[in-house]
């Protein structure tokens, strides 16, 4: 298959900009992205300033590696997410303060907010606990993401999805921004929650927030 070296630099460059963003700090974290019927994905262990398009590991959707390097050890949540939403072309997967805070509480974050519907839905969902790198962890990602574009990982940190590595990064901010305002909210007490109703106002207005005209 032909490589895409401009997908390559954009994910290069996305990583790099996680580190900068505070989502993540050193080596933490990786980033995933479709291209064509494999899929493109951050090396095991290498420092973003150090990394090389050359660096990124190609996999197939049966786990077949082809690259210099070893694959993060979290290739298999990226594999299953991407093998399960086509609607998705990019998975991003990161350790930041706030958003890490609340997994290490297992809280999920409710609809103290209508940004919170940025998410796909009226709340986003904390997974369950499972070691790093685990098929039990991919699993409890797949499903904390039905119908979601972020899910937060317990004890771990979070996961994005978007079509472009820009949009997955911006997402990953916004969850981060939700997750301290809802920290800093329970500071004082419980937030009054959005009704599921409203949330559902939310989520329309947001099918074409953005979009602009055509």
């Amino acid at each position: 298959m032909k490589a895409n070296p401009d997908l390559r630099e954009t994910m290069i460059e996305t990583v790099r900009r996680m580190v900068t963003l505070g989502l993540n700090r050193g080596r933490s974290g990786n980033l995933s992205a479709r291209e064509g019927d494999r899929f493109l994905i951050t090396p095991s262990g290498l420092d973003p300033d150090a990394m090389a398009p050359s660096d990124l590991v190609a996999m197939d959707f049966e786990g077949g590696v082809k690259g210099n390097r070893e694959p993060s050890s979290e290739w298999r949540f990226h594999r299953d997410i991407l093998a399960t939403r086509p609607d998705v072309d990019v998975v991003l997967h990161a350790h930041p303060i706030f958003a890490t805070a609340l997994a290490c509480l297992h809280r999920p974050i409710p609809a103290f907010h209508y940004m919170v519907a940025v998410a796909g839905g009226p709340s986003i969902r904390c997974a369950p606990y499972a070691t790093f790198g685990s098929q039990e962890l991919s699993d409890h990602a797949v499903a904390a993401l039905e119908g979601r574009r972020a899910c937060l990982l317990a004890n771990h940190g979070l996961i994005a999805l978007g079509k472009t590595p820009a949009q997955a990064l911006d997402l990953a901010v916004e969850v981060e921004a939700l997750s301290e305002q809802y920290a800093q909210a329970l500071q004082i007490g419980e937030p009054a929650l959005l009704s599921d109703a409203e949330m559902e106002i939310v989520l329309e207005k947001f099918r074409t927030y953005g979009a602009g005209k055509a």
